[in-house]
C-alpha cells in the first residue's frame, strides 16, 4: 500500500461545487464500481441540434422537496448493474467533488436513490489509488473541514 493514500471512513459529507451542493451525505461503497447521485426526471432532448441531458437534484438532504434543474451537453450512457443485480442503462456526468480540502474529478451515474439513506454513493472507480477505507470511521473529511 502506498503512503499517498488517504484514510476515508464508511461515510462522509462532501461538496459538489459545479452542482451547487454543499454538505451532502455520501456513502463509501467498495462493493459498487461506479459512483452515483440521486436524481429524478432524467431525460435527453435535442436543443438547437445538440443532445442535452436534463435532470433534477434535490438539495443537501435527500428528501428535500425543492429540486433544482440541471442541464449538460457533456454526458455519456453506460450499462450499470444496480445493487439488486439488474443491469440498466444510466446517464453518466463528470463533475468535481471536494474531499479533504481537495477538488477531485468524479464520474457520477444519475440514479433514483430516493429510497436510499445517502444521496451520493462513492464507488471503487473513484476510491481506487486515492483512499483506504476504514469502516470504523466516518465523516473524516467533514471533521477536517470543520477545523479550517
Amino acid at each position: 500500500m502506498g503512503e499517498h493514500l488517504t484514510i476515508i471512513g464508511r461515510q462522509d459529507i462532501v461538496d459538489l461545487p459545479e452542482l451547487n451542493l454543499v454538505n451532502v451525505e455520501a456513502k463509501v461503497d467498495t462493493g459498487a464500481y461506479t459512483s452515483s447521485i440521486n436524481c429524478s426526471r432524467v431525460s435527453v432532448k435535442v436543443i438547437d441540434g445538440v443532445k442535452t441531458l436534463t435532470f433534477f437534484i434535490s438539495g443537501s438532504r435527500i428528501h428535500e422537496k425543492k429540486a433544482r434543474k440541471f442541464t449538460t451537453t457533456t454526458f455519456d450512457q453506460k450499462k450499470i448493474r444496480s445493487s439488486n443485480g439488474i443491469t440498466e442503462s444510466r446517464y453518466i456526468i463528470n463533475t468535481y467533488i471536494i474531499l479533504f480540502g481537495k477538488k477531485k474529478k468524479l464520474e457520477l451515474s444519475l440514479a433514483d436513490r430516493s429510497k436510499m439513506k445517502f444521496p451520493i454513493l462513492l464507488g471503487r472507480k473513484f476510491l481506487t489509488d486515492r483512499f483506504i477505507v476504514d469502516v470504523s470511521e466516518k465523516n473524516l473529511s467533514y471533521k477536517l473541514k470543520g477545523k479550517k
